[in-house]
């Protein structure tokens, strides 16, 4: 018997378990995994760092989690290899330019850094750009403290310093089912045997709804496929993490010399962790227009994350109707920047029965009010 048991042995469960143990002193804590620590979507995406939401809410809730990540090879005494080059977003039209303005002005009033970049700025900061050819690049904007963090790094460091706190890391242990009474889950069912606690958390990403739904609960979530690839290695030639919205594809070279390339969210719910040619296609055609020194590198490897898109594109994070139940969902492509402040977060309301401040504004509640929190064009690719 625990008092936590938290479901899903990635980012999010794994910084839960941490902070409840090293925050709030929870003595008896499990983190369940059906496979490997950090197999699903911790390790399954392009490693990015950001905080340059558009909303308040949103602004807030990621600018702790960057703090976190800043602080974070400290507080876990563990390399994270956290690299702040920049998180730089470009435009394509005079449209899209006064758009990104209102956009870094915003972040700005929220407290957050964010600078405007013109054509001229953009050639300086990075030469390799084509700004004239099938999409002309008119500026952007950056934010210097973004950056890039090494995943399987995040998830290890978390991993280590909760089992030293005590908190029970099960691998290979399947959820199969829920027993529920009156209202609570008491039990869960798993390929070791029946596990019992008296709270739990799921923290499953694209699984959470197949989850949810074994206590009686439906969650406003879909499961969508989000891709990305790697090249062959080369020399450190591209120092910034680079996106575009209008051609849907973000760029940045990793700390092994890969060039990691990103692309926008599938058209359809699906609960495969594979590509597909049409997205190679999109993704690296534009790629190649804005990037053309690439085409000459092989493409290594390519895979995808089940991203849990919630339908205004912000993450759920909370207690449930399930009296002693929480979840931590919807996170959508935002899933790996939020691990710090989703794990602190999801932590401190487990424990103090109530949502965290950061979190008010994403409960499941606000489905029913209406009070929506749409982050859509601030993911950074298209949905």
């Amino acid at each position: 018997h625990y008092d936590v048991v938290i479901v899903g042995g990635g980012g999010h469960g794994l910084a839960t378990a941490y902070y409840l143990a090293r925050k709030h002193g929870v003595q008896r804590v499990a983190v369940l995994e059906k496979g490997y620590l950090g197999g699903g979507n911790t390790g399954r995406n392009t490693q990015v760092s950001r905080s340059n939401y558009f909303y308040p809410e949103s602004g807030a809730f990621y600018e702790h989690s960057l703090q976190l990540f800043e602080g974070l090879a400290d507080d876990l005494n563990f390399n994270v290899m956290l690299s702040q080059r920049g998180i730089l977003s470009i435009c394509h039209s005079p449209h899209e330019m006064e758009l990104h303005r209102r956009w870094a002005n915003a972040i700005r009033m929220n407290g957050i850094d964010s600078r405007i970049l013109s054509r001229g700025d953009l050639e300086k900061r990075v030469p390799q750009l084509r700004l004239d050819g099938r999409y002309p690049v008119h500026g952007g904007f950056i934010q210097e403290r973004g950056g890039t963090t090494r995943h399987d790094a995040v998830a290890w460091a978390y991993a280590r310093r909760a089992s030293a706190l005590g908190v029970d890391l099960v691998q290979q242990c399947e959820v199969r089912g829920m027993q529920t009474t009156d209202n609570r889950v008491m039990a869960v069912e798993t390929t070791r045997g029946v596990i019992t606690a008296d709270r739990f958390a799921l923290c499953v990403a694209g699984h959470s709804s197949q989850l949810a739904a074994m206590a009686g609960l439906r969650l406003p979530v879909t499961s969508i496929p989000l891709q990305a690839f790697v090249t062959e290695p080369v020399r450190p030639v591209f120092d910034t993490v680079m996106m575009s919205a209008k051609v849907h594809v973000y760029v940045a070279q990793s700390d092994r010399g890969e060039i990691v390339v990103g692309a926008g969210a599938d058209l359809y719910p699906s609960f495969a962790q594979r590509g597909s040619l049409d997205i190679h296609r999109d993704a690296f055609s534009a790629l190649l227009e804005l990037l053309p020194m690439f085409g000459r590198l092989r493409l290594m490897r390519h895979w995808a994350g089940i991203c849990d898109m919630a339908y205004d594109v912000s993450p759920i994070v909370g207690p449930t109707p399930v009296e002693n139940l929480y979840v931590s969902t919807g996170w959508g492509t935002g899933g790996y920047k939020a691990i710090p402040a989703g794990g602190d977060t999801l932590a401190w309301t487990i424990v103090n029965g109530r949502p965290h401040d950061l979190l008010r504004p994403f409960q499941l509640d606000r489905f029913r009010s209406g009070r929506l929190v749409d982050e859509g064009a601030a993911s950074g690719v298209a949905h």
